[in-house]
C-alpha cells in the first residue's frame, strides 16, 4: 500500500504540472467538485459555473408502478446552446412528422458477471460484479480502454450474448426482471450492413414495414419521425451507399441511418455499441447532439464509447468506466472528475476528461513509457505519464469502493427495484407473408440498381457464349459433328456455372444484411430465402433465355420451339442449382476469399465427376461415382441437354444403314434411351436447387448466427470494443 501511495502521489504531482510546464498552477484549479447534494448537473468547462439543484427522483403513483421522473438540468454556457437547439438543424420540411414522447423505461443491474470460456487468457471473466442503472430521458455511457468489456456488459444489459457466454447477476427492467419483448427496445451493432442502392427513406420505410405490423400506409408517418430525430432531412433521398459511380452518404449520416432504422420501433430503451465509430470530431459532435435531443422523447440511452472530446463528454447522464472488466466507477460524469481527484489523479487543465480517463488505466500506457524512456529522461515535462497502470487501476478500484458514490448506486438500484413498475409490451409483428414480399421487392429493386448483382454478371455471360459459340460454329448435323457438339454443351454448361461466382461478393453482402436484421429480428432465415428465390428468379430467367439463345442458334442445335424452350429451363434450373450452392458456401464461411476458393474447386471435381471426360459407369466406384457422380449438377444437365438433342434422331451410315443418336452417343457419354429421361433430369436438378436451399435454412438458423456473434465477440485488436 505504501508503494501504490507514493506512486499515486507521484501521479497526482506530475499530471497537475502536465497542462503547463512553465507554471505550476494547483491541481484543484483544473477542475470543478460536485456540488453535496446535486445529481444529474452537466459539467460545465467554464471558468465559473454557476450551479442549481437538482434532483432525479423516483415516484410512486397511486393508481400504477413506478414512474421514473428524468430531472431537467441547467446548463454551463457551452452547453446551453447544444441542448437549447441554437446550434444550426437541418432544415424541417413543412407537415414533417415532430418525434413523439415515448414512455420512460428505467433499467438496473445488480452483480452482473459475464464468463466466456477462452476469451482472455488469464481470466474468463470479462465482466466481473458489475452495478449500475440508466433512467429514461438519460444518457448512460460505458468507457474503458480496448478489451475492457464495454461490449460484452452492454450486450449482457440488452441481453444479446453469444452462446458461449454465461451470465451471472440480476438485470431489471421498470423493477421487473429483465423483460424486453420484441420491440421494446433497440440495439444498433458496431457495424450495421446497409443497403447502398436504396435512399434513407426507401432504407427505413422497408424496415419499418419489415418490423411493425398493419397496413403501408401507416408507416410513413413512423419513418419521418425517425428521419426527424436523426436529424437525416436533407439526406432523405440521398442514396445511402451509391451504386455505379454515385457517391453515397458519409460515415456519421450511414451511422444515423443505423440508428434510424432502430427507433421506426419507437424502443423505450436504446442500446448502441460505439455510436461515434469512424467519426471525425465534428461528426462526433453532431451525433452526441442528435442523441441528447432523442433522449427529450424519453427514450432511455445506453451506449459504449472508447473515447470523447471535451464538448461531448459534457453531454453525459452518468459514466461507467470499466478496466479488464472491474468497474472503476459508476455515477453522474462531474462525480467522476472528482473520483479520481480523490484517487490523486485530476485531470489537466488542457485535456479532455475522457482522455484522461482512459490514459490512467490503459495499460497499453506501459508500453509507450518503456519507448520514451530515454526521451523521458532527458525532459521532465513528459514525466505526466510516467507512473504504473496498474497501480492506478488498484488505486481508482479501492477509492471507489470506499466512497459514496458506490453506496449511492446500490441505494438507486434498490429504489429502482423495490417495486415493480408496468411491464414493457411488445408492439407486435409483420407476419412472414409480408416480410417475404418486402424482402422480395426490396431485393428486386435492390438488385435492378445494382450494376454489379446481375447486369454485370447478364454481360459476362452474353461475352461467354458468344465466345463458345463462335468457336463451336457451322457443325453441321452429321454424325461426325456429334462429338464436337457434346464438347460444345459441356463447355456451355461448365463455364457458365463456374462464371457464376462472379456474384459471390453480392450473395456476401446479402447474408450480411440478413444476419444485421436478424439479430434484431426484423427477419429470418425462411423470410429471406423465399425473398431472395423470388427475386432472383426474373434475372436469372433473363440470363437464362438471353445466353441460350445465342448459343443454341450459333452452334444449330435442332429447330424446333419445344426443344428450345426444354434447353433454356434446363439451363434454368441449372442456374437455381449453382445458385444455392454459393448460397450454401458462403453462409457457410461469410468469407469472400474462403468461398471463392471453395466454389472454384467444388466446380472443378464436379466437371471432372460429370461424365464427359470418362462415362459416369467406367469412373472409380469409390468417390467419383458415389456420390460425386450423383451430385454433380453438371451431369443432370449435361445428360438432359444431350437427350433434347439426339433422342430421336438418325444419322446415316452409306445408303442402306442408320443408327439413332442414342446409338451414337451411349457408348461414350450415359444417356437413356427413354423419351421422358431428360424430364427426370430436369425434376433432379429442381430437387437439388430446393435442397440446397434447405441446406441453406440449416445453416443460417443455428451456423451462421452462432458463427456472426461468436466473429463480433472475438474480433480483432483493430476493431475490438470489448
Amino acid at each position: 500500500m505504501e508503494e501504490i501511495q507514493s506512486q499515486s502521489d507521484h501521479y497526482r504531482s506530475s499530471s497537475s504540472s502536465a497542462s503547463s510546464p512553465a507554471s505550476r498552477v494547483p491541481a484543484f484549479n483544473f477542475f470543478y467538485l460536485r456540488k453535496p447534494g446535486s445529481l444529474g448537473q452537466p459539467i460545465s468547462f467554464e471558468d465559473s459555473p454557476e450551479w442549481e439543484d437538482t434532483d432525479a427522483d423516483v415516484r410512486v403513483e397511486e393508481g400504477g408502478g413506478d414512474s421514473i421522473n428524468a430531472a431537467t438540468t441547467s446548463v454551463s454556457p457551452s452547453l446551453s446552446k447544444l441542448n437549447s437547439g441554437s446550434l444550426p438543424s437541418p432544415h424541417l420540411p413543412e407537415g414533417a412528422a415532430v418525434a413523439r414522447k415515448i414512455a420512460g423505461a428505467s433499467v438496473a443491474w445488480k452483480d452482473l458477471t459475464v464468463t466466456i470460456e477462452g476469451k482472455r487468457k488469464y481470466s474468463d471473466n470479462v465482466v466481473k460484479g458489475s452495478n449500475g442503472y440508466a433512467l429514461p430521458g438519460t444518457m448512460t455511457v460505458i468507457m474503458g480502454p480496448a478489451k475492457s468489456g464495454k461490449s460484452t456488459l452492454l450486450r449482457a444489459i440488452a441481453g444479446r450474448l453469444p452462446p458461449a457466454a454465461k451470465m451471472y447477476g440480476e438485470i431489471f427492467v421498470n423493477g421487473a426482471r429483465m423483460h424486453m419483448p420484441y420491440g421494446s427496445y433497440g440495439f444498433v451493432d458496431l457495424e450495421t450492413t446497409l443497403i447502398g442502392s436504396l435512399t434513407v427513406r426507401e432504407y427505413l420505410y422497408y424496415s419499418a414495414v419489415l418490423q411493425l405490423p398493419g397496413f403501408f400506409s401507416q408507416k410513413k408517418s413512423v419513418v419521418e419521425e425517425a428521419i426527424h430525430a436523426m436529424s437525416l432531412g436533407d439526406f432523405a433521398n440521398k442514396l445511402i451507399g451509391g451504386h455505379c459511380f454515385m457517391k453515397g452518404l458519409p460515415s456519421g449520416e450511414r451511422r444515423r441511418v443505423a440508428i434510424a432504422r432502430e427507433l421506426v420501433m419507437r424502443p423505450h430503451i436504446l442500446f448502441i455499441d460505439e455510436p461515434l465509430y469512424h467519426l471525425d470530431s465534428v461528426s462526433a459532435l453532431l451525433m452526441m447532439v442528435t442523441l441528447k435531443k432523442l433522449t427529450s422523447t424519453g427514450c432511455t440511452l445506453i451506449f459504449t464509447l472508447n473515447q470523447s472530446s471535451t464538448e461531448v463528454f459534457g453531454l453525459f447522464d452518468r459514466i461507467c468506466l470499466l478496466s479488464n472488466g472491474n468497474t472503476l466507477f459508476f455515477g453522474e460524469t462531474l462525480a467522476c472528475l472528482q473520483h479520481f481527484s480523490n484517487a490523486g489523479f485530476p485531470c489537466p487543465i488542457m485535456q479532455s476528461p475522457s482522455d484522461h480517463f482512459l490514459r490512467a488505466i490503459n495499460t497499453d500506457f506501459d508500453r509507450i513509457i518503456a519507448m520514451c524512456k530515454n526521451w523521458q529522461d532527458d525532459n521532465g515535462d513528459f514525466s505526466a505519464v510516467n507512473m504504473d497502470t496498474a497501480v492506478a487501476i488498484c488505486t481508482l478500484e479501492a477509492t471507489y469502493k470506499s466512497s459514496a458514490d458506490t453506496a449511492a448506486v446500490e441505494t438507486m438500484i434498490l429504489r429502482l427495484t423495490e417495486k415493480e413498475g408496468p411491464l414493457l409490451k411488445s408492439k407486435g409483428k409483420a407476419s412472414n407473408a409480408t416480410r417475404i414480399a418486402v424482402l422480395t421487392w426490396r431485393s428486386l429493386l435492390n438488385m435492378s440498381r445494382e450494376f454489379k448483382y446481375y447486369w454485370l454478371r447478364l454481360i459476362l455471360y452474353m461475352l461467354l457464349t458468344l465466345c463458345i459459340g463462335t468457336i463451336f460454329s457451322g457443325l453441321g448435323h452429321s454424325l461426325s459433328s456429334a462429338v464436337t457438339r457434346v464438347a460444345a454443351i459441356f463447355v456451355f454448361v461448365s463455364f457458365t456455372s463456374l462464371l457464376s461466382i462472379a456474384g459471390v461478393p453480392v450473395l456476401m453482402k446479402e447474408i450480411k444484411i440478413y444476419a444485421s436484421e436478424e439479430s434484431n429480428q426484423h427477419s429470418g432465415a425462411l423470410a429471406f430465402l423465399f425473398g431472395q428465390l423470388l427475386s432472383s428468379i426474373p434475372f436469372l430467367f433473363l440470363i437464362s433465355i438471353s445466353s441460350s439463345l445465342v448459343f443454341y442458334f450459333l452452334i444449330g442445335l435442332r429447330d424446333e420451339f419445344s426443344l428450345l424452350m426444354y434447353f433454356v429451363l434446363n439451363f434454368f434450373m441449372c442456374l437455381l442449382v449453382n445458385e444455392g450452392l454459393m448460397l450454401a458456401v458462403v453462409s457457410l464461411w461469410q468469407n469472400i476469399f474462403q468461398s471463392v476458393l471453395t466454389l472454384v474447386t467444388i466446380h472443378v471435381v464436379l466437371m471432372l465427376a460429370a461424365g464427359y471426360f470418362r462415362i459416369r459407369s467406367k469412373l472409380p466406384g469409390p468417390v467419383w461415382t458415389h456420390p460425386l457422380s450423383y451430385i454433380a449438377f453438371h451431369t443432370y444437365s449435361i445428360q438432359g441437354l444431350l437427350e433434347n438433342e439426339y433422342l430421336g434422331v438418325n444419322f446415316a451410315i452409306g445408303q442402306v444403314r442408320s443408327i439413332s443418336g442414342f446409338q451414337a452417343l451411349h457408348s461414350a457419354y450415359d444417356i437413356s434411351p427413354r423419351s421422358n429421361a431428360k424430364w427426370e433430369n430436369v425434376l433432379v436438378l429442381f430437387l437439388m436447387a430446393v435442397g440446397y436451399r434447405i441446406l441453406v435454412f440449416v445453416l443460417l438458423h443455428f451456423y451462421a448466427r452462432k458463427n456472426v456473434s461468436l466473429h463480433r465477440l472475438f474480433r480483432g485488436k483493430h476493431n475490438s470494443t470489448a
